[in-house]
C-alpha cells in the first residue's frame, strides 16, 4: 500500500517551498503565507497538527500545500494551536488576507507587537501588489516608457 506524503513528514524548508508554489502569483495568498514564514511562529504548528494540506506535484516543479484556514479558528480555540496575543493576531491577519476571515482593524492594530505589526503591514502591501509598481514617466509622444521600479511600499524585515 502506498501512503500519500503528509506536511508533516517532511522538512519545514520543503513546506514553506510548496505553500509558496501553491500561493505564486496570487498576491493575496502569497502575502499570507510570507506572512506566515517571516513570522516564524505558525507553520511548524500547522505542519503538525494537519492544518497544512499537500496537493501533490501539480506543475511537474515540486509539491503543492495549502493552509486549511477555515480550520484556524476552532484549532485555536480548543487549544491544538497556540501562540501569544500578538502570535494569534497575526494568524487572523493571514486568514483575513488569504481567505477573508473578518478581523477588526482597530483590534488588530493594537494587539501587535511592534514585528509583528512590520510584518502584517508588508503583508498588505504586498497583497497591494505594492512590490510590482512602476514609475510612471511620459516620453514626449505621451507614451510612458518602462519605468524604474519602486521599492514596496513596507518592505518584509530581514532576520540578522
Amino acid at each position: 500500500m502506498i501512503f500519500e506524503p503528509r506536511a508533516a513528514d517532511l522538512d519545514p524548508v520543503d513546506v514553506e517551498n510548496a505553500l509558496l508554489r501553491a500561493a505564486l502569483g496570487d498576491y493575496s495568498d502569497e502575502a499570507a503565507i510570507l506572512l506566515l514564514i517571516t513570522s516564524g511562529h505558525w507553520l511548524p504548528q500547522l505542519q503538525h497538527t494537519g492544518l497544512i494540506t499537500l496537493d501533490g506535484d501539480v506543475d511537474g516543479e515540486g509539491m503543492w500545500a495549502h493552509v486549511a484556514w477555515p480550520g484556524l479558528d476552532a484549532a485555536v480555540r480548543v487549544g491544538t494551536i497556540t501562540g501569544s496575543s500578538s502570535d494569534r493576531w497575526v494568524l487572523g491577519a493571514a486568514a483575513s488576507i488569504a481567505d477573508g476571515h473578518l478581523i477588526d482593524l482597530g483590534d488588530l492594530a493594537a494587539g501587535l507587537d511592534r514585528h509583528a505589526l512590520t510584518l502584517v503591514l508588508a503583508a498588505i502591501a504586498h497583497a497591494a501588489g505594492s512590490h510590482e509598481p512602476r514609475s510612471i514617466t511620459h516620453a514626449l509622444d505621451g507614451l510612458p516608457p518602462p519605468g524604474q521600479r519602486l521599492p514596496p511600499l513596507v518592505t518584509w524585515p530581514i532576520d540578522e
